[in-house]
């Protein structure tokens, strides 16, 4: 896999549908590490491709010990600039670019739904910017030290339903451990949420939305 710093920015993607296909392999110091491909400036991710996807066969093609599949998603930003691009790959007909790595903390089961996944600071190696436009709707989780992460993306994974609307309802349906909040606010300038020496901190609540720390 190749890595390159050219940069691409994609305007208008908020609620734009996307996905990501993870693969999972030993890394060095035997920890597990995951590169991320993501289907965002390639396709919408088809429904009838991504329901179609086999994380055994995906995992046996690209020769590794497991893959994840982790979508379909939908952003929740208004523009993407992404640095340190990679090689694009087809996996069983659908195309994903190589986007991030990350480490996979010790004890994180991918595939559990038990409360010890969620609301877990995960580090993702990535050279990013989100733009979030000045007056819309940005969701946000507070935790208790009073760090501030925002809603990157709402996923279909657990609920299928789940839309722009609900959002703002979201603080009544989640089980927020205690001392952690969940907003709405509405910005009256522009957010930008940028990687910092090429790394993010993020999220997830239990319905698998992902949020990232507000750093700056």
């Amino acid at each position: 896999m190749s890595t390159t710093h050219e940069t691409r920015q994609l305007d208008e993607v908020r609620n734009a549908r996307y996905g990501e296909i993870i693969l999972i392999s030993p890394g060095e110091r035997g920890e597990l590490r995951a590169e991320v491909y993501n289907t965002m400036g390639l396709n919408d991710c088809p429904p009838e491709k991504w329901s179609a996807l086999d994380a055994g066969s995906v995992a046996r093609e690209a020769e590794v010990p497991a893959a994840w599949l982790n979508g379909p998603r939908f952003w929740l930003m208004d523009r993407i600039t992404v640095s340190r691009v990679g090689d694009i790959h087809s996996f069983q007909g659908l195309e994903a670019r190589r986007v991030a790595a990350l480490e996979i903390p010790a004890g994180l089961d991918l595939n559990s739904r038990g409360s010890e996944r969620f609301y877990k600071d995960v580090v993702i190696d990535r050279d990013t910017e989100w733009l979030f436009a000045a007056g819309k709707p940005v969701y946000q989780l507070r935790d208790p030290d009073g760090r501030t992460y925002v809603m990157q993306a709402y996923s279909h994974i657990v609920d299928d339903t789940l839309d722009l609307d609900a959002l703002a309802g979201l603080a009544d349906r989640l089980h927020l451990p205690d001392g952690w909040t969940y907003r709405e606010d509405t910005p009256a300038h522009d957010l930008s949420l940028r990687t910092v020496t090429g790394e993010a901190h993020v999220v997830q609540d239990e319905l698998e939305n992902t949020y990232m720390l507000v750093t700056q």
